[in-house]
C-alpha cells in the first residue's frame, strides 16, 4: 500500500531546485503518494526574524551556491547556472500560481519547469518570462495560468497553508511531514521516504 508523505514547498528557495528536478522519480521509484502544499516560506522566515542569505553574508552565499552545484553533480541533474537571479522579486507570484496548478493536479510539472527555467535559463520563478516557459511547458495559456491564480480562494489556500506550516513547526523549505515527524531539507527527502515506509 503506498505511503503518504505531506511536501511543504516554496518556490524561491534555491536547495528547492535540487528536490524539483528529483522529486517525481522518487516518488515514483518508492511508491509514495505525495500531498503538496505550497507555502511562503518567506513569511514564516519574516515571522521569525530569519534572513537566511543576507548580502553581508557573502562567503555564506558563495557556500550555498557551490554546495548546490555539488549536489546536483552527485544527483546526476543539471548543473544550476549559479549564481542564480536571488532572492526572488515575484516570490508571491511564483507560489500563488503553484497553488493554481495543485488543484488541477499539475504542481509538480510547474515545480520543475519554473526552477529549470530559473536555474538554468536565468528567468526569475514569477518572471514574465519564466512564467510563459511554464505556460508552454505545461500545454496551457500564459492568461489562463495567470487568471486562475490571482483568485481569492487561491490567495486563501496560500494563507491558510502557511499557517497550518508554521503551526507544525516547520522554518524552512523544502520541509517534508510523515504524521507528526518533521524532516527539512532536500537532503533529507530520502530520510522522510524511508521513515513513510
Amino acid at each position: 500500500m503506498p505511503k503518504e508523505i505531506t511536501a511543504w514547498f516554496s518556490i524561491g528557495s534555491t536547495y528547492t531546485y535540487l528536490t524539483a528536478l528529483r522529486i517525481r522519480k522518487l516518488i515514483n521509484q518508492h511508491d509514495i503518494v505525495l500531498v503538496v502544499k505550497p507555502i511562503s516560506i518567506r513569511q514564516i522566515m519574516k515571522n521569525m526574524n530569519n534572513i537566511p542569505f543576507p548580502p553581508e553574508k557573502k562567503s555564506k552565499l558563495v557556500y550555498m551556491w557551490r554546495d548546490i552545484e555539488r549536489r546536483a553533480n552527485l544527483y546526476g541533474i543539471p548543473k544550476p547556472n549559479v549564481p542564480a537571479p536571488y532572492p526572488l522579486k515575484a516570490f508571491d507570484v511564483a507560489n500563488t500560481v503553484g497553488v493554481a496548478l495543485n488543484s488541477q493536479g499539475l504542481y509538480l510539472d510547474y515545480f520543475e519547469a519554473t526552477y529549470k527555467s530559473w536555474f538554468l535559463d536565468g528567468h526569475e520563478s514569477g518572471s514574465e518570462e519564466n512564467l510563459r516557459f511554464c505556460a508552454k511547458e505545461l500545454n496551457i495559456s500564459y492568461d489562463e495560468l495567470l487568471s486562475t491564480s490571482f483568485s481569492k480562494t487561491v490567495s486563501e489556500e496560500y494563507k491558510t497553508n502557511t499557517l497550518e506550516a508554521e503551526k507544525l513547526g516547520i522554518f524552512g523549505a523544502p520541509s517534508f511531514t510523515v504524521g507528526s515527524e518533521l524532516f527539512w531539507g532536500d537532503d533529507r527527502l530520502e530520510d522522510a521516504i524511508n521513515f513513510a515506509k
